[in-house]
């Protein structure tokens, strides 16, 4: 039998119903290379061992994934009796324990995936690296000086340690993007509406938050979103329907197909894109091109008006507004300033003089620059971009001092420019591992497809991931 570690969840998954391993012999090795790394990545930060073995070895849902262990982020969706604490030292404090699943993570259990814990989280998913005061800085496999990339990146660092083949994450400002860049994995963040965030939440952000999962390989990425995808009851809004299941679009021939690219930044943001991010997003160009695509130099306009940083803001430090009020009725009292942290008190502040008239005028710039850049899909059919433009900043990068409580959105900001704008428009995008820098940091590619079109990228994944193999790549930690 080959080494689990180096087996997707796919191929875990034919072991089992081959007969070759158990569930049990599965979620055993999980949990003994947790036991094994997590000491040294803090990627896991609650255990549930005992309670994955009893599931293990009893009545498992018959589905794709019967057996095969997995993550689940702190966030993003809760599972019934299980710790949700979205990195935040309250509810840390008091144990908050949901008792019931959300849609995404009932669908997850019925594909048989077998959950042997929680991983970290910033929090409330604010910031994109996972360094929260509750649980600890999570540490990259491949350099543990350095950040896990966030606001999945405990989910992340756990799949690219082969502690686990797939780990849940979701995507309000690259989340999924983002560690999957900076951890050297697949990350695939889905249209909006295509996972349903019911039953407990109708939109996060307005639209801008979607669930998925961080994996290694394309074929696990499309198996698995097809596992969470699908309308449920009360669901404000849907993604349109795919024609058949996205793991059929691996292999499939995409044919010719227009594609631009861009790796430059709007000024107003005031970063710089690094030379290995550049170069990483340059050379798919060149792949894609010698596959037989049209490549030219050329992106969308409508979504780098510097007016959308200040909606963004507003929409944003709104909802974190509301996150308090949301909390402190579930936990029985209000939110105070020691409650979270610095970061997370002054930037919800910033909604405090927001009328409701400016928050719908934000949300109206932002769906009408949505708009606008859609229209460029209708004469490519890609847009391929760096999926951050920076390697993986060192660990503390996003502190922020007390007489400057914001610095850590300031520097997200430098972090963000490439992902955040497909959040807005609500496409599908997906950040490949296609590049490592000298030093061995890896450094991924984005590719966005207009709304709807998982297909076309899982389509042109799977032919870069031939083309341009990575899943032997492995970190010094796994």
């Amino acid at each position: 039998m080959p080494e689990l570690s180096d087996l997707d969840a796919t191929g875990q998954a034919e072991l089992v119903r081959t007969g070759e391993a158990s569930p049990s012999e599965l979620v055993d090795d999980a949990i003994a290379r947790i036991e094994k790394l997590n000491p040294e990545l803090n990627a896991v930060i609650h255990p549930m061992f005992d309670k994955a073995r009893q599931q293990a070895s009893g009545d498992l849902a018959d589905g794709p994934f019967k057996g095969v262990p997995m993550v689940l982020k702190d966030l993003d969706g809760h599972s019934a009796d299980d710790p949700f604490h979205c990195g935040n030292k309250l509810l840390k404090e008091i144990n908050f324990t949901p008792d019931f699943d959300s849609y995404s993570h009932a669908k997850l259990r019925d594909a048989g995936f077998v959950f042997v814990g929680k991983s970290n989280c910033p929090e409330f998913g604010l910031l994109p690296t996972t360094e929260p005061q509750a649980y600890g800085a999570t540490r990259n496999p491949w350099n543990t000086q350095h950040s896990t990339g966030g606001s999945s990146g405990g989910s992340a660092a756990a799949v690219a340690a082969r502690m686990v083949p797939v780990g849940s994450a979701g995507d309000g400002g690259g989340s999924i993007r983002i560690p999957s860049s900076e951890c050297g994995l697949v990350g695939l963040k889905p249209t909006r509406g295509r996972v349903s965030l019911g039953p407990d939440l109708g939109e996060i952000w307005n639209g801008l938050v979607v669930r998925g999962a961080v994996t290694r390989t394309v074929r696990d990425a499309a198996a698995v979103l097809d596992v969470m995808s699908g309308p449920m009851p009360g669901d404000p809004y849907t993604a349109p329907r795919l024609d058949r299941p996205l793991v059929q679009e691996v292999g499939v021939d995409p044919g010719k197909l227009r594609i631009g690219f861009t790796t430059e930044v709007p000024e107003h943001l005031g970063a710089t894109v690094d030379p290995a991010c550049d170069q990483a997003a340059r050379n798919a160009a060149t792949t894609l091109a010698e596959l037989g695509h049209h490549v030219a130099e050329e992106s969308p306009v409508g979504l780098d008006d510097p007016q959308l940083v200040t909606d963004g803001t507003v929409l944003i430090s709104s909802w974190m507004h509301w996150e308090f009020a949301h909390w402190g009725a579930l936990v029985g009292r209000e939110f105070t300033e020691n409650d979270v942290e610095p970061t997370t008190w002054a930037f919800a502040q910033m909604a405090g003089d927001v009328r409701a008239v400016d928050y719908i005028s934000a949300v109206d710039r932002l769906n009408a620059a949505a708009r606008s850049a859609a229209r460029w899909w209708q004469d490519f059919d890609l847009l391929v971009t760096p999926t951050i433009p920076m390697t993986p900043p060192p660990l503390g990068s996003f502190d922020s001092p007390p007489e400057n409580p914001l610095h850590g959105i300031l520097f997200a900001a430098a972090v963000i420019p490439f992902v955040v704008p497909f959040n807005i428009s609500g496409q599908p995008a997906i950040s490949l591992p296609l590049h490592w820098t000298d030093d061995g940091l890896p450094v991924g590619v984005q590719i966005v497809a207009a709304q709807g079109r998982e297909d076309l990228l899982v389509r042109v994944a799977s032919q870069l991931e031939e083309a341009r193999p990575w899943a032997d790549r492995r970190p010094p930690i796994s």
